[in-house]
């Protein structure tokens, strides 16, 4: 596959501006198939595929989440970390108002307004990670240590193992 044949979303040209090392890869979205059909289309594990989640708190203050594929977000634990009563995942419209990306295309970088960023610790445990490159079926391979040197993120721990 040539370079021109890759998307060119705001997550790339933050990703270039930032002059950061990646590679892309592409693979056939499914509405609903989550990170498994990327990691299962990709042969790679589920548990390096992060996935951008869009969520507020009960004030509506959006912020992102992101966190292994194989893993789901405690949001109890989210909320008590965050010191707020609760926390809730995006409807498609406020999340897109916030991050410029379709529900299943959302990358942390690029976004259309500055969000804090919380990150899920054990993922800078990792030697590389794939995420989302601001397109459905778009993925971008990098190292985690990106995550803290290009966006103001907050490490958490708020895993739930699948």
């Amino acid at each position: 596959m040539t370079k021109s044949e890759f998307p060119v979303t705001p997550a790339i040209r933050f990703l270039r501006e930032k002059r950061v090392s990646f590679k892309e890869h592409l693979y056939r979205y499914q509405e609903h198939g989550g990170t498994s059909v990327g990691a299962a289309e990709l042969g790679r594990s589920e548990h390096m595929l992060v996935k951008t989640l869009v969520m507020q708190t009960e004030a509506k203050k959006v912020i992102l989440m992101l966190m292994h594929g194989d893993c789901e977000v405690s949001t109890q634990k989210l909320a008590r970390l965050l010191n707020v009563k609760s926390v809730e995942p995006c409807d498609d419209k406020t999340a897109t108002r916030h991050t410029g990306y379709m529900f299943g295309g959302t990358s942390p970088f690029g976004t259309r307004s500055n969000l804090p960023v919380y990150v899920e610790k054990t993922i800078f445990d990792l030697p590389s990670i794939l995420i989302n490159g601001g397109k459905r079926g778009f993925l971008v391979e990098i190292d985690p240590k990106i995550l803290r040197q290009t966006l103001p993120v907050e490490e958490v721990e708020a895993a739930i193992r699948k």
